[in-house]
């Protein structure tokens, strides 16, 4: 955690970066393992989509408690 903090302040910029490519990177691995998770039962393409967006809103409204 120090090491990211010593990143943000020396480096913003490549900071910034990588947080941005881990959240896309992550995002997509989510919607891959809904997909892998969802795709025996014949959902909509458009279902994992939801799935992952549902969890991330249930999961940041359980944090603001």
């Amino acid at each position: 955690m120090d090491y990211l903090r010593r990143l943000q302040m020396e480096r913003p910029v490549l900071f910034w970066v990588v947080t941005l490519v881990a959240v896309v990177v992550g995002f997509q691995l989510l919607l891959l393992v809904a997909g892998l998770l969802l795709g025996p039962f014949g959902v909509p393409s458009w279902a994992p989509l939801l799935l992952v967006l549902g969890v991330l809103v249930f999961v940041a409204r359980r944090q603001q408690r």
